[in-house]
């Protein structure tokens, strides 16, 4: 943060100056002088060699660089561009610009490079809550907002408190009408925020409390992999706006405009040992943006996709972290479905009766995962026969596939890519299953597991063996299946089977390698073999115990060691 802000601290103070002089100028004068609208160009011209020189000598390590590059900084340095060869036309053709515009244009400079920041990391704090989740990293920070802090120092740590009267803050938390999420590794167009909280602003729209534009991928990926899953990601931006359309929208949690107001009324609070701490965002699940939507639609609230592409995100490179990404998304859609349906019934007794098209889009966004994982091992398991494997059953799929054909094509992928999604589907299918299974867990349990962060690496990530071993499983059943089935003369079996080693066989060959597939597997046996040693939990505490423990409490290790008489 602090290497941004000085980065924008010249233009900034350059275009701010320019903007107080000319405010001067035209104090007593309706129309701008040509001298004035000639600085103004240069201004805007300076801007633009600015951002054109930034990205001349950003270092450009990947494809997301370029986007960066290209989209970001040179994007709006077009913009400015524009806006400057207007201004000199106004000049060359001796017509006058008002007054007031020329302001407007220099606010508009002003505003570009003028930022103010600090950054805010709440496990810095003893009073804010300890869970490892990024919804909880929202939830505290939200949970400070219109809040003049002190910091206090206690035994437990640094804490955070309300200002006491006569008391200085040491800073203050402003609040705010609407709040901008935005993961770290994704990047949003400049008028983000111009046209979302615009739209937001028109009538009608007073019950909005989520908007949103479903990432897109970055273009020009080096890996296959990364490409295809980056086409998957791609369609999700157009079936948001369908699910728009029947009021079924999900917030997508790398990017969103909130309304503060509506995470108010979805506020729980509750106590995490001494801490009291306030919910806005649950974090039961992993995918705790899903959750969240439901909730706000309990209140009356709606969630709106904007139909443009003004986010992008990044997409995993390899199927190390495809694997993490992928296993957080397949959990916890079971454990929120059972919440829909009560909030279902309720609407259902307050005469807000939630309509079939919501009813069924919500149902196969939470649910599709997991019945779509166990039917397509199903599909490839069970040794089907002519009467059961009709081609009836196969003409039923026609027309996902065609409409996703459809889909891709319009995204600029190729129609064929409709063959690598499918073996796409089959490599990560024990991924899928193994994230449902754990939903499953989670709901016998009632546990939390851990926010697993997608890993950021420039090599590859190393895969879990068991995922890298399925593939090669499924290889060798079909291939079995299509040698029984073609001499019993089972021809939609053989054929079937005969497909699916097929791509099965492309798909880990190109999404994961064979050599790699070979590697973790070792890698996962040598490790079965190892038992980590784990420090006792006593030790553990001593050694963490700081010198305030010890001020304020003595020896704690005595205390739990001792033993009544």
């Amino acid at each position: 943060m602090p290497k941004v802000l000085a980065e924008l601290a010249a233009p900034a103070e350059r275009f701010t100056k320019a903007r107080d002089e000319t405010v001067a100028a035209l104090a007593d004068q309706m129309d701008a002088r040509r001298s004035v609208v000639a600085r103004c160009a240069e201004d805007y011209r300076a801007a633009a060699q600015w951002l054109e020189h930034k990205a001349d000598t950003w270092l450009v390590e990947d494809h997301t660089d370029d986007f960066f590059c290209d989209q970001v900084l040179r994007g709006l340095a077009r913009d400015l561009r524009l806006t400057e060869q207007a201004l000199n036309e106004s000049i060359t053709l001796q017509q006058h610009v008002d007054a007031n515009r020329i302001l407007q244009l220099y606010e508009r400079l002003v505003r570009i490079f003028t930022a103010k920041g600090w950054s805010f990391e709440r496990k810095l704090y003893a009073s804010t809550s300890r869970e490892g989740n990024k919804a909880m990293n929202l939830n505290s920070f939200i949970g400070l907002m219109g809040h003049s802090l002190k910091r206090v120092e206690t035994s437990d740590g640094v804490i955070l408190r309300d200002v006491r009267e006569g008391e200085s803050p040491d800073f203050v938390m402003r609040n705010s009408e609407y709040v901008l999420t935005l993961d770290a590794d994704s990047m949003l167009l400049r008028d983000y925020c111009l046209r979302l909280v615009y739209q937001m602003e028109q009538p009608g729209n007073e019950r909005v409390a989520v908007i949103q534009t479903p990432y897109s991928s970055y273009r020009g990926a080096p890996t296959r992999i990364e490409r295809i899953a980056a086409a998957t990601t791609d369609i999700q931006h157009m079936l948001h706006q369908g699910m728009t359309y029947y009021d079924a929208t999900f917030w997508v949690g790398a990017n969103a405009v909130i309304r503060k107001a509506a995470l108010d009324d979805i506020c729980v609070v509750s106590t995490e040992g001494t801490r009291t701490v306030k919910t806005y965002i649950q974090d039961r699940t992993v995918i705790e943006d899903t959750e969240s939507s439901i909730d706000l639609g309990y209140f009356g609230w709606h969630l709106v996709n904007y139909p443009e592409r003004l986010s992008y995100s990044a997409t995993p490179p390899d199927f190390g972290s495809l694997v993490v990404q992928r296993r957080r998304w397949a959990n916890g859609g079971l454990l929120i479905i059972g919440k829909f349906f009560r909030i279902v019934h309720a609407r259902h007794q307050q005469g807000n009766d939630v309509t079939l098209g919501e009813w069924a889009l919500r149902v196969n966004y939470m649910a599709s995962i997991a019945w779509s994982s166990f039917g397509l091992m199903f599909l490839l398991a069970y040794p089907f026969d002519q009467r059961l494997l009709s081609p009836w059953v196969v003409f039923a799929s026609l027309p996902y596939f065609a409409t996703m054909s459809s889909d891709l094509k319009r995204n600029g992928y190729k129609r064929s890519d409709i063959f690598r999604i499918y073996g796409f589907n089959i490599v990560l299918l024990t991924v899928n299953l193994s994230g449902t299974l754990k939903s499953i867990q989670q709901g016998m349990t009632n546990t939390k597991i851990p926010f697993a962060r997608t890993p950021k690496v420039n090599n590859r990530t190393a895969s879990p063996a068991l995922y890298v071993t399925m593939p090669w499983v499924i290889i060798i059943y079909s291939c079995m299946v299509f040698y029984a089935d073609t001499f019993s003369h089972n021809w939609g079996n053989a054929v079937f089977a005969g497909f699916n080693a097929v791509v099965t066989f492309w798909a880990l060959t190109a999404y994961i390698g064979i050599w790699h597939s070979v590697q973790d597997m070792v890698v996962g046996l040598v490790r079965w073999f190892f038992v980590p040693i784990k420090e006792p939990q006593q030790e553990a505490a001593r050694k963490k115990a700081s010198w305030r423990d010890a001020l304020y409490f003595g020896d704690r290790q005595m205390i739990y060691e001792s033993r009544p008489l």
